[in-house]
């Protein structure tokens, strides 16, 4: 769980809940930090990022929006239930993604007015925007500074609020017309916008307008691409109303909206079925919206809903340009838009979003819709002009939307129902050591997304049974393992951990179940990502750990990766192509690879999957034994903290590693490897407790007496039973650490105040009574539902104030189920 730069931009995105019912807004209470709508794998993932679902436009899990819009007519009034419609921003200047410009450019200054619009910059070079040092840059840039300046007319002056466009990489000072504009220490990951103030407005001029920058790369990558907008006067829409949230509620499958527009009431759940007992209805990418409406004052209203889909859903950046079409069938109304350029599996990276392959939005034929596609700005005119003419069934553009309108009739007191399905086919998913794979639910290529459409739609019904009945249960077990803010902390981890994967299938046959290291550097298949993800997969379906694992054996025993550790990836999310992290983590991920597939056997009652891959084990199993107990100066899964010798809770690891390799040959009869390799742990665990002891705990590292860390590797010693540490190391840890707790949790070590809530939850399970642990799982909750970072799930937070401090939207949030699964091995 690394981060080659952490993303070090404070998260000030306030959500101001208006209390005024004129406009429709009644202030929500938190009950996440973001909304999962669509969630299905990194690519293919919408979520609302604010407690009301018209407060704010829907987003990808990067930020960048995916919007989804939804409006109710009743009696021909109009009202907003979904999303918001994009800030209208005008290029005064276009950056790259908007449009081609090219700077005048130098790598070395001399004179100090540079910025000034009478800077004489003939001798500079001409480059075209964006300028850095990858694939992306038009212009390369590898040097440690970099000045650029460009210059620009205006043709109207009258401008209402202006903002600075930027993203950059690294420190980054700003100028317009001379006058300082932005500064930053540190990087951005995307385009972020800036305010600049009105009296630097007043000085542009109709023509010779200077924007200057100057960037210094102090490590890493190397960006600069920056230009201006407006924000144009709001407009107010008269004729569009804010219906009013009155309840959300989140379950393992579902997010359930309930709303008040006008005289009646709306019931709006978004499904992503990801139930693991059924692999090919979890790798299906596709998503349910139910609508159900009914009267709320008694009598007949005339009703009908419009959903707009962006088409944005389908580009990595809103330049690109879309072909949408309609593409009905005998029983499905069906809208599908892609990129016209459709390149496939050609970008590599964290911030980025899918650009090839094609989103459908399709709704029954018996639900009589209306489809049509427009520009974004268009979406609504058929809704309100309240025709059933088809104005475009076909449209290249840029930033369209495809709308479906579903026409209800006269809605009474009995409530009707309707569904729109949103589908993605990626057609190529992942690239696998060179080759393209498809996705698990066309693996023969032998099936359409339209008949996964259709099938869809079919058993919707029987689908959304399954559905609930599976969230009642999920949540009731979890109850009993830990307790209801337990319960709802699984809740919110479930879509998002599974969606942080993709499933594909191996030119071998084996299952491969890939993880995107989402917000933190992009690797694909991280080992030490899947380690704490496991606890879910293991609890539900052990095949799909299995796929997370099958990659990096293969790794190894196909011969591309010869070291005598476990590799820390297999490369760049989507491209699988081997290792590409700088640094290995070699204790760490040889003790992860042993743990988890010990963890397998627990899980299938036998070790075959072991057997198959005992020489791979053994050699893993040997390092540890020789460089695990120790560890030198090397890097674990919190490497965001820095290297770290001596590290004491990285050697539970190793040993719980040994310990794992012990029991797996004894239940493949290997029995003298057993005894031997199993008191070799049982030693190293006693003489662990004598190196270090701190008194009332134990040390971050064996040489720092006045330190202490989460020990939170320990857990597997309890959940697999292993019976190498004694259960007085397990309560001296958990009664200091109630000593050491903030209000949003028991911080990662001594070092900072920053914390891991995965690693929390495994420390929780240490306790052995209720009260404890809710003592450790209650402040991660209060993190949950107060913090102010706006983002799906960060796994990385501050305890002093409940803010992300790096990483969202992680697949790790499945160690919140070890709870569930230790419960469920108890005498096992």
């Amino acid at each position: 769980m690394k981060i080659i730069k952490s993303n070090n931009r404070e998260y000030k995105i306030i959500l101001i809940a208006f209390a005024i019912l004129s406009v429709g807004f009644v202030k929500a209470q938190q009950k996440a930090p973001a909304y999962p709508l669509i969630t299905h794998d990194p690519y293919f993932s919408i979520w609302s990022m604010t407690d009301t679902l018209n407060a704010s436009a829907t987003r990808h899990w990067t930020g960048t929006e995916h919007s989804l819009i939804g409006m109710l007519k009743v009696d021909g009034k109009i009202y907003r239930f979904l999303g918001r419609e994009d800030k209208p921003y005008k290029q005064v200047i276009a950056t790259s993604d908007i449009g081609d410009y090219t700077v005048k450019f130098t790598e070395e200054v001399t004179d100090s007015s540079w910025m000034n619009p009478s800077f004489d910059d003939a001798s500079w070079k001409t480059g075209a925007a964006p300028f850095g040092n990858g694939n992306a840059a038009l212009t390369k840039w590898r040097s440690k500074d970099l000045w650029v300046r460009r210059t620009f007319s205006v043709n109207n002056l009258n401008l209402n609020k202006l903002f600075l466009k930027i993203n950059h990489d690294d420190n980054t000072e700003v100028y317009l017309n001379g006058h300082k504009i932005y500064n930053k220490h540190g990087w951005l990951n995307k385009f972020q916008y800036f305010p600049i103030d009105d009296n630097v407005k007043s000085k542009l001029k109709k023509e010779n307008n200077v924007l200057a920058i100057h960037v210094a790369n102090t490590t890493g990558g190397q960006w600069l691409d920056a230009g201006i907008v407006e924000e144009p006067e709001p407009k107010k829409n008269d004729l569009i109303q804010e219906a009013i949230q009155k309840n959300v509620s989140l379950s393992a499958t579902e997010t359930v909206y309930d709303f008040v527009c006008g005289k009646t009431n709306l019931t709006v759940t978004f499904t992503s079925p990801l139930l693991m007992d059924n692999l090919d209805l979890l790798s299906r990418p596709v998503s349910y919206i139910s609508y159900k409406v009914k009267s709320n004052d008694g009598k007949a209203h005339d009703v009908r809903l419009l959903l707009g889909a962006s088409t944005d859903i389908a580009t990595n950046l809103q330049n690109q340009e879309i072909l949408a079409q309609n593409v009905s069938t005998d029983n499905l109304s069906i809208l599908r838009a892609g990129t016209t350029e459709q390149p496939i599996l050609a970008k590599k990276g964290d911030d980025l979003r899918i650009d090839w392959g094609y989103m459908y939005v399709a709704a029954p034929k018996s639900a009589k819709a209306i489809q049509y596609i427009s520009s974004a700005t268009a979406a609504f005119n058929q809704l309100i002009a309240n025709t059933s003419d088809v104005p475009n069934s076909e449209l290249t553009g840029k930033h369209l939307s495809l709308n479906t309108i579903i026409p209800f009739g006269k809605v009474s007191t009995v409530a009707k129902e309707q569904f729109v399905m949103l589908g993605y086919d990626d057609l190529y998913s992942v690239q696998y050591f060179k080759q393209n794979l498809r996705p698990w639910w066309n693996r023969d290529s032998a099936k359409t997304i339209v008949g996964e459409l259709e099938m869809a739609a079919k058993d919707y019904k029987s689908i959304l049974t399954k559905c609930a009945a599976f969230n009642r249960k999920m949540h009731a077990d979890a109850v009993v393992a830990g307790g209801e803010t337990y319960a709802r902390l699984c809740d919110l981890a479930y879509r998002q951990s599974i969606s942080a994967h993709k499933l594909v299938r191996s030119p071998d046959g084996e299952l491969l179940f890939l993880s995107k290291e989402n917000y933190s550097n992009g690797c694909i298949n991280t080992v030490d990502v899947t380690y704490p993800s496991a606890p879910l997969f293991l609890l539900y379906n052990p095949e799909l750990l299995k796929g997370m694992l099958n990659g990096i054996f293969y790794y190894t025993e196909s011969g591309q990766y010869d070291k005598p550790y476990a590799a820390h990836d297999l490369g760049t999310y989507p491209l699988a192509n081997g290792v590409v992290y700088g640094e290995p983590m070699p204790v760490e991920e040889s003790g992860n690879m042993l743990i988890l597939t010990t963890a397998i056997a627990k899980a299938e009652g036998n070790a075959e999957y072991a057997r198959k891959h005992w020489k791979t084990l053994t050699r893993w199993g040997n390092y540890l034994l020789e460089a695990g107990f120790d560890p030198s100066n090397q890097l674990c899964t919190d490497d965001f903290a820095g290297h770290l010798a001596r590290n004491t809770n990285l050697s539970v690891k190793a040993i719980v590693g040994i310990a794992g390799y012990a029991s797996l040959a004894r239940q493949l009869g290997y029995n003298d490897i057993a005894k031997t390799i199993g008191d070799s742990a049982k030693v190293m665990a006693k003489r662990w407790a004598e190196l270090a002891d701190a008194g009332d705990h134990y040390k971050l590292t064996f040489d720092s007496t006045y330190t202490w860390s989460q020990k939170y590797n320990l857990v597997w010693d309890k959940v697999l039973n292993l019976g190498i540490f004694p259960q007085e190391v397990y309560n001296k840890e958990v009664k200091y650490y109630l000593t050491k707790q903030n209000n949003y949790g028991l911080p990662l070590d001594s070092r900072k105040t920053y914390t891991k809530s995965d690693w929390i939850l495994w420390t929780a399970t240490l306790a052995n009574n209720q009260k404890d642990f809710n003592s450790f799982i209650s402040p991660v909750y209060r993190y949950a539902t107060t913090t102010d970072t706006r983002v799906p799930l960060s796994d990385w937070h501050e305890t002093t104030n409940g803010r992300m401090v790096g990483f969202q939207a992680r697949s790790v949030v499945g160690g919140y189920f070890i709870k569930m699964l230790d419960k469920k091995w108890q005498g096992k």
